[in-house]
């Protein structure tokens, strides 16, 4: 199809207040459905910069920061998935946000998994990648070894603590290394902006140990199998991405995902490995956006109309 991008976008940040402190957010896009961008650990509204404006020409776009993170506020919370959920709930009550598609990579899916497992009717379809599921033993967590021997000394008291919080690993470290191009200094920069002391690491190292491995931590296993036997049951238009190897899910782990839910369609953007929105943005955010066209929730973008207008 025409390239959608061709017609400029605007992004605008903005911040609301959400409970007892504010959260900050990415806006672009004012006609069709609303497309809530949902990051991960250790990230922010930054990592949809360069999918937003693929986007944006058929669709509300909203990327916020979740709490604790990026412009987003830190308040003396203990930033557990309940929390998050907490937070992003009184978020999108305050934008008045209801009927959505949802975008969303790592902790983010797990926080849409919640919100389409609670809320079924406001979905208007879901696309993820690399995403939160309940994991039987360490094993099944992660495709490299060494990573799972480092999520296990996270989860370990004092370990933990040393290594994000006063070595800053997860930024320094672990992001980098999961996408396969090498971050420009600005890109890098933008990701350590938020995180510049011990104290306001304690986001990062709070959600490692809120994965739900080996049924531990309980309560969180408890939502993700609940959430996921939902997105079983749902018929809501679902698009799936992967990359290969992947971190937390392999090639053929998708495609089997994908052929267990309805209405699921695979794509497969080649070589990836976690953060798959810096290594493919205009990959996913053109397959989103033919997606919302193709299911019948967006309308293809009028270039010629606009271009003529111009002239």
């Amino acid at each position: 199809m025409t390239n959608a991008s061709q017609a400029p976008i605007t992004v605008t940040r903005h911040e609301i207040p959400v409970l007892d402190s504010t959260m900050s957010y990415l806006e672009a896009g004012m006609q069709g459905p609303t497309v809530l961008l949902l990051h991960g650990n250790p990230t922010s509204s930054h990592i949809w910069r360069n999918i937003i404006p693929r986007i944006a020409p058929v669709a509300r776009c909203i990327a916020p920061d979740l709490i604790g993170y990026g412009q987003s506020g830190k308040p003396d919370i203990a930033y557990r998935f309940a929390d998050q959920v907490h937070y992003l709930d009184a978020f999108i009550a305050a934008l008045g946000l209801d009927r959505l598609v949802i975008l969303a990579q790592d902790w983010g899916t797990a926080l849409a998994f919640h919100h389409a497992s609670c809320r079924p009717q406001s979905m208007l379809g879901l696309a993820f990648m690399e995403f939160i599921r309940p994991f039987a033993d360490w094993e099944s967590f992660h495709q490299r070894p060494q990573a799972r021997e480092l999520f296990k000394a996270f989860r370990t008291p004092g370990q933990g603590e040393k290594l994000i919080l006063e070595d800053n690993i997860f930024i320094e470290r672990i992001l980098p290394g999961s996408v396969l191009r090498q971050l420009a200094p600005e890109e890098m920069e933008a990701y350590r902006q938020p995180f510049p002391t011990p104290a306001s690491r304690r986001p990062i190292l709070s959600l490692p140990r809120e994965l739900p491995i080996a049924g531990e931590p309980a309560d969180v296993h408890a939502i993700s199998t609940a959430d996921h036997a939902a997105l079983r049951a749902s018929t809501y238009p679902k698009l799936l991405f992967s990359g290969d190897p992947g971190a937390l899910i392999s090639p053929q782990q998708a495609r089997e995902f994908a052929a267990g839910l309805t209405n699921c369609r695979l794509v497969e953007l080649g070589g990836g490995a976690h953060y798959l929105q810096e290594d493919h943005p205009i990959a996913i955010g053109d397959a989103v956006r033919d997606w919302l066209i193709a299911i019948g929730i967006a309308q293809a973008p009028d270039i010629r109309g606009r271009q003529a207008a111009a002239c």
